[in-house]
């Protein structure tokens, strides 16, 4: 459905009519509903009406948070990064217990913020949420909380939001699972050039460490036709540059109705004029196919950059973590890749401490670190999460040397990372520029094909365009370069 058909039918919309049966006007509905109801509160009390969404997590959380944040500025709030607003959020990460942890210190500091504000309201929502425990501990220590819902029920937030302006107490809405899939409301992009698309939900894995499957649900990919709409909408407002989000992209397309690999998928999206840069996150190793390398071999649009999670070089230790894969796979498969697309950059994830860990795994994959030649590597320390295999598992590493095998790991990661990044001094690269510099304001910030950050002397209107910049000094994980004038 086009998007000024799907406008057009929500203005058309009767709040004084029978409540839409079709799931995305029922949203609409809802929506409007609650903008009529701050509309009426801004006029009691003469000032606009503040919202604050903070995310936790990964890149398809930022992802839920411009959707969350698109309803909120049509229901008529101003969006701003201060938490002392009138409605807050916290869009919530488990995959590690500090996550966890943070959320609950935060929340600490709203209910100051609340008890001088009657009208705040605070909402918390993402995978934390589908955790029982979560919800009881909350209930107990933290009632002050108005609104909880979880991942399975997001395109419900107009909804849940018009119930929470219009009651009291908290109001919880957690669904173990769901086949719904409902896009197309408002989001708010934090970019106006690029964007992430979801095409998938959920993850049929079950790593052992990992509570991913359990809080998201079973995998759910979206019909390919709805995702070449969606993007085909996103260059005409202006995106140039996509992320295709999933946690296994691999596995895209299996459970449809008229199956299609993600190569294919890829294929199509290629075709879409105006979009001339196409990431997507994340390929687990034991799936990523030939057809995909091939297809990302020959594509001018498809970025140099696979993150490919490692997670430990120790087969012993990824049989335990349910991987599916070997060292020797893993090896065969980087190479094969690096043979194929040799100016790609591959990045990773590993964790260090996983129960039965020895010394002997660790040199394992500091080994695969030395052979793969990683351009970065997100290394982490294992964290116990409540309800997954792993937590149940002996031989739980002591944390004393857990921290000596991380900082062991680490120093090689960098060490080789930096050995890649120099590699590429003294030649030119198209970046597209993405802000001025945090630290600099002379300087602009732009990203190259292969995910490295290049910041160089620029004027802030250059946001949003592709320069060619030189790379002339390597400072470890960036460089420093200068925009050539022929770009």
């Amino acid at each position: 459905m086009e998007k000024t058909e799907i406008s057009a039918m929500a203005e058309r919309i009767d709040l004084d009519g029978p409540i839409p049966s079709d799931e995305l006007m029922r949203q609409y509905y809802y929506l409007k509903k609650a903008k009529a109801l701050l509309t009426q509160k801004k006029e009691e009390l003469g000032r606009p009406l503040t919202a604050c969404v903070v995310t936790f997590g990964c890149q398809m959380n930022a992802r839920d948070s411009e959707k969350l944040l698109g309803i909120l500025q049509e229901i008529g709030y101003e969006c701003t990064e201060n938490e002392n607003a009138d409605f807050v959020i916290y869009n919530t990460c488990t995959v590690r217990d500090n996550a966890n942890q943070r959320v609950y210190g935060r929340l600490g500091v709203l209910h100051g913020y609340k008890r001088r504000n009657p009208h705040m309201k605070i909402a918390l929502c993402g995978c934390m949420m589908q955790e029982n425990a979560v919800i009881e501990k909350i209930r107990k220590s933290y009632s002050f909380v108005d609104l909880i819902f979880g991942t399975h029920n997001i395109f419900k937030f107009a909804e849940l939001l018009y119930t929470c302006m219009t009651g009291n107490g908290m109001i919880v809405d957690i669904w173990k699972d769901t086949e719904q899939i409902v896009e197309d409301l408002p989001a708010s992009r934090k970019y106006p050039f690029k964007s992430g698309i979801n095409i998938m939900f959920g993850c049929n894995n079950f790593c052992s460490y990992c509570i991913v499957p359990y809080v998201r649900g079973r995998e759910r990919s979206r019909r390919p036709e709805d995702i070449l709409d969606e993007i085909r909408r996103l260059a005409a407002d202006g995106v140039v540059e996509i992320m295709l989000l999933g946690q296994n992209v691999n596995s895209y397309g299996k459970n449809l109705e008229h199956p299609i690999s993600f190569a294919q998928l890829l294929q199509e999206v290629e075709k879409i004029d105006g979009i001339r840069r196409i990431r997507f996150m994340t390929s687990h190793p034991k799936d990523l196919s030939d057809e995909l390398i091939e297809v990302m071999k020959r594509s001018d649009k498809i970025c140099r950059h696979l993150h490919l999670p490692l997670q430990s070089g120790s087969t012993k230790i990824l049989k335990d973590m349910n991987r599916r894969y070997t060292k020797e796979q893993y090896l065969a498969l980087a190479e094969k890749i690096r043979r194929e697309i040799p100016d790609i950059s591959i990045t990773t994830d590993i964790i260090v401490g996983f129960p039965g860990e020895t010394e002997q795994d660790v040199l394992e994959t500091i080994d695969v670190v030395k052979k793969v030649q990683f351009d970065n590597a997100f290394t982490f320390i294992y964290s116990k999460r409540t309800g997954t295999p792993a937590a149940a598992m002996e031989n739980q590493v002591p944390e004393e040397l857990v921290k000596e095998n991380f900082d062991k790991l680490l120093a090689v990661v960098q060490e080789t990372a930096k050995e890649r990044a120099k590699l590429l001094a003294g030649q030119t690269a198209q970046v597209l520029v993405e802000d001025v510099n945090e630290h600099d304001k002379r300087l602009m910030t732009g990203r190259m094909s292969n995910n490295m950050l290049v910041h160089f002397p620029g004027e802030k209107e250059l946001i949003g365009q592709f320069v060619t910049v030189s790379l002339d000094e390597c400072r470890g994980f960036y460089y420093i370069g200068k925009r050539m004038k022929d770009d």
